[in-house]
């Protein structure tokens, strides 16, 4: 296991696979390196992919401290650093797309192109999920919470061909104290004003179909950073990323590529 140290001294765990310019991927809430493991392979004839353990997660070192999406970002950033990447490409999803959101603001210079896939600026801006979908994820049973979860991933035809494993539904081996600081960080995000400043070419991917993080959240990306793409898959739910894996990273790609050669 390879790790890079953060400031404060908390070993975080990375993973760094093929070859090419490098794509930094980034999972969502609760979650380790595994939530890109369907499709990862899938930027490697292009690129390089790299992947992090968020503190709390996975290999890394679990500190019973807070944690924010801006110290996440800060984590990031301790990974490059240890790689010698001076500037890397950063696509993140769900929570991942928050810490994205910092990174681009704080650290203009380490990002070259951005995409934001399933995610929102958080605050009092943002569209927050139904009451309906915080009942489902909330019910006592672990079992009807966890089919909750992966209905609002996947669609059912979807889940009908792919039995699972499935990756994206947190990583099991957290300790409580990381669900819940892993819960307050992205429930305290907010980079309303922090999007303005944002100088990397975006790209903000939201499927249509999403109600863990809705759909509506990505319009408002989009307006607010500057010169961002929009693009909307009709009926993907949350982890567009992998059903629409045939759509969805050849569009990643393209962006990128296009991007690069921006004068």
């Amino acid at each position: 296991m390879t790790y890079a140290t953060a400031p404060d001294g908390t070993r975080i765990a990375y993973q760094l696979r093929g070859e090419g310019a490098p794509l930094v991927l980034l999972a969502g809430q609760a979650n380790n390196h595994h939530w890109w493991d369907a499709v990862r392979a899938d930027f490697h004839p292009a690129r390089s992919t790299l992947t992090l353990d968020y503190r709390g997660t996975g290999d890394s070192d679990k500190p019973d401290t807070p944690h924010s999406t801006e110290l996440f970002a800060r984590d990031v950033i301790a990974v490059l650093d240890e790689l010698g990447i001076d500037r890397a490409d950063v696509y993140g999803t769900s929570m991942g797309g928050r810490v994205a959101q910092q990174l681009a603001a704080r650290h203009p210079h380490r990002v070259g192109a951005l995409v934001l896939g399933c995610t929102s600026p958080g605050g009092p801006h943002s569209v927050e999920r139904g009451n309906d979908v915080r009942r489902a994820l909330a019910q006592p049973q672990p079992g009807a919470a966890r089919q909750a979860l992966l209905e609002l991933m996947y669609t059912p035809r979807w889940l009908a061909d792919h039995p699972g494993p499935h990756h994206t539904l947190g990583d099991p081996g957290m300790p409580a104290h990381s669900w819940r600081h892993h819960l307050a960080a992205s429930d305290r995000h907010n980079a309303w004003d922090l999007l303005p400043g944002i100088s990397a070419p975006t790209l903000v991917v939201h499927g249509t179909g999403d109600l863990l993080n809705p759909a509506a959240n990505a319009p408002l990306l989009a307006d607010r950073i500057p010169g961002a793409r929009l693009h909307l898959i009709p009926g993907a739910r949350h982890a567009y990323f992998e059903e629409c894996r045939t759509h969805a990273g050849p569009l990643v790609l393209d962006f990128l590529t296009t991007a690069s050669h921006r004068p």
